[in-house]
């Protein structure tokens, strides 16, 4: 008898172990959280979605901190300026591919005095004299370039479609004529008639995307005080528009409907 009591008082002297499952669960616990907080200071969906893959499995899958739809997943801002200035990046090569198409034409036609091209902020922007367009004080395209006018015109189709603005440009000899009484009006007429010999001439492009506008004697180039000055300031540009603007963001070339004319209003 002396021998199962002393047994029976061993076994109530043993130390139970049940405590050791709740708070294993509890070092996972505090794992599982010390790990998300360090993946959340530098946000990676991917990586994201892999724990919260492995940590679902280990709790027996469903809903947890780490489960929400991947449409509500953080951006992350570098991955989205990457992506922006890739997109800008490809459109201004596109944009030098076409300038290599109108040197290509320029140097063709023998025109290198009388074009020049250049890549700006704003687009690619191809120069023309107005000698090579117009007599004096006329707004009527030569008939002798009308066909260089319509060459030009086949390297304005563009896929995907591209805003065209053709601007008017005069020097600051005073324009007083029975047709026009301003530089300013000259200029948006000449803009305006060369807009509609490339445009009525090639079927291919979209009036809508094309618009005309005059600045007389405004924006000048060069120095009014010399012949060769006012030569330069006498032009018309034509302005093939970017399709992604330096920061990223896409422009909408539907905005201009028909062959408008934008009145820039100017001094005379």
């Amino acid at each position: 008898m002396a021998k199962r009591a002393k047994k029976h008082k061993k076994e109530h002297e043993e130390i139970p172990e049940a405590w050791l499952l709740p708070y294993s669960d509890l070092l996972t616990l505090l794992l599982a959280l010390f790990i998300v907080l360090f993946a959340s200071s530098t946000v990676d969906n991917q990586k994201l979605h892999e724990l919260s893959s492995v940590f679902n499995a280990v709790f027996d899958g469903g809903k947890g901190v780490m489960d929400y739809p991947s449409d509500t997943m953080p951006n992350d801002p570098k991955s989205d300026e990457t992506s922006k200035n890739s997109a800008y990046l490809e459109d201004q090569k596109s944009l030098s591919k076409i300038k290599g198409n109108v040197d290509d034409f320029i140097a063709v036609n023998e025109l290198e005095k009388q074009f020049e091209t250049k890549l700006t902020d704003e687009g690619l922007l191809v120069t023309i004299r107005d000698s090579v367009l117009f007599d004096p004080g006329k707004a009527v395209v030569k008939s002798e370039y009308e066909k260089t006018a319509r060459e030009l015109s086949k390297l304005l189709v563009f896929d995907p479609k591209r805003s065209v603005v053709i601007t008017g440009y005069t020097d600051n000899v005073p324009m007083h004529t029975a047709e026009f009484s301003s530089n300013w009006e000259l200029s948006v007429m000449r803009a305006v008639n060369f807009l509609k010999l490339i445009v009525d001439q090639n079927p291919k492009l979209d009036s809508s995307f094309f618009s005309a506008k005059g600045y007389g004697e405004n924006n000048p180039i060069a120095s009014n005080n010399s012949d060769e000055g006012r030569s330069k300031n006498r032009r018309v540009e034509v302005l093939i528009q970017p399709l992604v603007k330096k920061d990223g963001s896409s422009t909408n070339p539907t905005i201009n409907k028909g062959a408008s004319v934008n009145e820039s209003k100017t001094g005379e």
